[in-house]
């Protein structure tokens, strides 16, 4: 008898505990990441005021500069080591049993900033900002596979774009709380930076009503009592189906047990999957995004903005970003993964060629700098459409469950050194307009690699998506073995 798998829309129970993991995971990723804007002038003032009551004399302005380098950065080192024991906690605790520990650090960061302004130790920002790094790293490494695994096949996309609609939510949080009017006055600063473990106590509060994965509770735990009961609460009694997928799964990986990274790089079954998270997450921080960004302000300006407004603006682009990740989400299980990250390098392939002529041409006409204003939002819509929501989703899909784990520590650590090498050499790249070639050459070859090598996994299970990537790796192992004979019959 034949049963119709497909779901159009998600049970309450699974949207719920999407927004549950959501909340404390890669929301706090986005938020912390655009949270420190804000106050910067105020921390500053802060570090002087405090070296100089040390000291009896004022910092210099190099040693302050390394300083707040110092506090900005040190979230990246954060997130790498979050991301390099995220997925082993998640094999050790569970998804959500690491997802609930991770909130320790949220916590721990949240107390030591907030202790900094009144002990007058800017040491603690530093510590405590490197704890929100960790507890983003594990939050982004950990919360996509969670919500991969409770996602029934053909809602997995919609589910999987949680972690960039909340990234970006985050990022909008973050923006408008630091407005003047809420919290981004000066002797709010101290609060605002602590605010991270609000969303931490939310998840705290909200996640442990919510199932571990049913796949981690099968394949990993062999509970199947268990997961019974989670596909239950998460897909109500239609639940048949993903049952047979996870119990097909576990069959095929009977004697198998969850790989580390050193092993999962040394497979050459996967090494077409690997390259491709490699090459996805490392083009999601080098593509030119975080460029657009730090132009945004000098465009705004440039079109007549004036500086008291342009942190509303500011507010826009994130605004921005955040409904197209929504739109993302409700066209991903329509028009399929490939087509939306594909047809989202080539559109910011387009915009960097747009941008370096409106650069270059910026005091021709005072439409100039309106129509580079154009190219911003443009920019961002099609990293959002694409990339931006797309690439972990594929990470999730592209492995089954003993390999899940160790390819988002993979992917991640590429990621965050991708962010990490973006910040260090960026200022040696901005020569003016033509540092977008640079990221022309990227998107447009990424546009070209994912639509020749990665396949459409839309409404395809783990196994078939694993299966057709071995069948492709079999044509290729083929072609190269014919044109090797080719070359020998000419030879002779």
């Amino acid at each position: 008898m034949f049963t119709d798998c497909s779901s159009k829309f998600p049970n309450k129970s699974l949207l719920l505990a999407v927004c549950a993991a959501c909340i404390g995971g890669t929301f706090q990723y986005g938020y912390n990441i655009s949270v420190i804007n804000a106050p910067t002038t105020y921390v500053q003032s802060f570090i002087n005021e405090t070296w100089r009551e040390r000291y009896q004399t004022n910092i210099s302005e190099d040693v302050l500069t390394l300083l707040w380098s110092t506090i900005v950065s040190i979230f990246t080192v954060g997130g790498f080591i979050g991301v390099t024991i995220g997925g082993t906690l998640s094999v050790k605790l569970g998804r959500k049993g690491t997802l609930l520990t991770n909130n320790i650090f949220a916590l721990t960061a949240a107390l030591l900033i907030g202790l900094s302004y009144p002990t007058g130790l800017f040491e603690l920002l530093i510590i405590g900002r490197f704890f929100t790094g960790i507890n983003a790293g594990i939050g982004i490494c950990v919360q996509p596979l969670y919500l991969g695994e409770i996602a029934p096949t053909s809602l997995r996309g919609a589910m999987g774009m949680g972690t960039s609609i909340f990234i970006t939510i985050g990022i909008l949080t973050g923006q408008v709380i630091g407005l003047k009017e809420l919290l981004g006055k000066e002797e709010y600063w101290p609060i605002l930076l602590s605010t991270t473990c609000i969303p931490a106590i939310l998840q705290l509060l909200i996640l442990p009503w919510f199932p571990e994965s049913p796949r981690f509770l099968l394949i990993d735990r062999g509970d199947d009592e268990g997961c019974k009961k989670a596909l239950k609460q998460l897909h109500c009694a239609d639940y048949d189906c993903e049952w047979e997928d996870i119990e097909k799964e576990r069959n095929n990986l009977v004697d198998f047990q969850a790989k580390k990274p050193w092993e999962l790089l040394s497979d050459r079954s996967i090494r077409w999957q690997l390259l491709t998270i490699i090459l996805l997450n490392a083009a999601q921080q080098l593509n030119g995004i975080n460029a657009i960004y730090f132009y945004a302000d000098y465009l705004f300006k440039q079109a007549g903005i004036p500086a008291d407004t342009r942190p509303y603006v500011t507010v826009g682009t994130g605004a921005c970003e955040c409904i197209t990740a929504l739109t993302c989400g409700m066209l991903i299980e329509c028009l399929g993964r490939k087509v939306l990250i594909t047809g989202g390098y080539t559109l910011m392939s387009i915009c960097c060629v747009l941008f370096t002529l409106t650069l270059t041409f910026q005091d021709a006409s005072p439409v100039i700098p309106y129509l580079s204003m154009a190219c911003v939002f443009a920019f961002i819509l099609s990293f959002g459409l694409g990339p931006g929501g797309v690439t972990n989703i594929l990470t999730t899909e592209l492995f089954t469950q003993t390999s899940r784990p160790a390819a988002y520590m993979i992917a991640g650590s590429v990621n965050w050194l991708s962010f990490f090498f973006i910040g260090l050499v960026f200022p040696f790249i901005v020569v003016g307009q033509y540092c977008f070639l640079v990221f022309l050459v990227i998107c447009s070859l990424m546009a070209v690699y994912i639509y020749l090598v990665i396949p459409e996994t839309k409404n395809k299970t783990f196994l078939e998506i694993q299966n057709e990537f071995q069948t492709s790796k079999s044509r290729k192992d083929r072609s190269a073995d014919g044109v090797g004979t080719t070359l020998l019959s000419t030879s002779i």
